[in-house]
């Protein structure tokens, strides 16, 4: 039967390619759930097969062809042999982020030691750039490879991203805000992660998805109620904190930050 229903498509003029599914890297973070409410209820939905995982991952596998798709971490763009990027959205910020920061037990000039969330490309990125350039520091630097928040003590901070950012905030004396610090530095909003394919993707499929993401943000008090959350106001977070629109100032934004990821190489290398 199913042969059957293969030989009719095609003869109906329908590309074998076609009919595989599109696989969609995609974030669970609460940052992302605007986004992914419109695309589970739109159409499009059915022309993908979603694929989570947290950002760095969906990074890599951008990178080694696991995926079409994915809502990754912009810092892996140079990386890329080819990449497009898709629709008119991403995360992004043009006040404070909230849930993208350094923290610290002490002021910034006294921190001796950076943790860098293992989650995370950009921010990481990010927070290098800035302690360079902006705070003009020189910490040691260390990656990690699991939940390393209760290292963050005395001069050790941590830069914390995502929703465990957002709890952090209850614990930490000092929190550096890297959007904050990048608007600051640089006068232009920040881009953290956008819908990025190594390859082109069909126009209609393309155009519906970015239709889709628009259409979420129309229900942020649906989103809002969906995902009870005691620890920050989600419509505070949603409406001011992220900025979901991939204009151009932020494309200027991303324009500079990876223009600044290339001057990276003579900085100290990670633990």
């Amino acid at each position: 039967m199913l042969m059957l229903k293969v030989i009719f498509l095609y003869l109906c003029g329908v590309k074998l390619n076609q009919l595989k599914k599109i696989k969609v890297g995609i974030v669970n973070y609460l940052n992302t759930k605007p986004l992914l409410y419109g695309i589970e209820h739109s159409p499009v939905y059915s022309e993908i097969e979603p694929v989570p995982e947290y950002p760095a991952n969906i990074a890599r596998m951008l990178l080694e062809d696991e995926i079409d798709m994915g809502l990754v971490p912009v810092a892996v763009i140079p990386k890329m042999k080819e990449f497009h990027i898709n629709t008119n959205f991403c995360i992004g910020c043009t006040q404070p982020v909230a849930s993208v920061c350094l923290f610290s037990d002490v002021p910034v000039e006294e921190i001796t030691e950076v943790l860098l969330d293992y989650q995370s490309r950009t921010s990481v990125t990010l927070a290098r750039i800035l302690m360079r350039d902006h705070w003009k520091i020189t910490p040691i630097i260390t990656d990690t490879r699991d939940d390393y928040r209760s290292r963050i003590i005395g001069t050790t901070a941590g830069v914390v991203i995502g929703d465990r950012a957002l709890e952090q905030r209850h614990k930490s004396k000092y929190i550096y805000d890297l959007g904050e610090a990048w608007m600051a530095h640089t006068g232009l909003p920040f881009v953290f992660a956008a819908w990025v394919s190594n390859k082109p993707l069909p126009e209609a499929f393309v155009k519906a998805f970015d239709e889709a993401n628009r259409e979420g943000l129309n229900h942020i008090d649906e989103v809002v109620a969906a995902n009870p959350y005691s620890v920050y106001d989600l419509h505070e977070y949603y409406t001011k904190n992220i900025s979901y629109e991939l204009d151009e100032a932020k494309r200027r934004g991303l324009a500079k930050f990876l223009e600044l990821i290339g001057t990276l190489s003579s900085s100290p290398a990670t633990t």
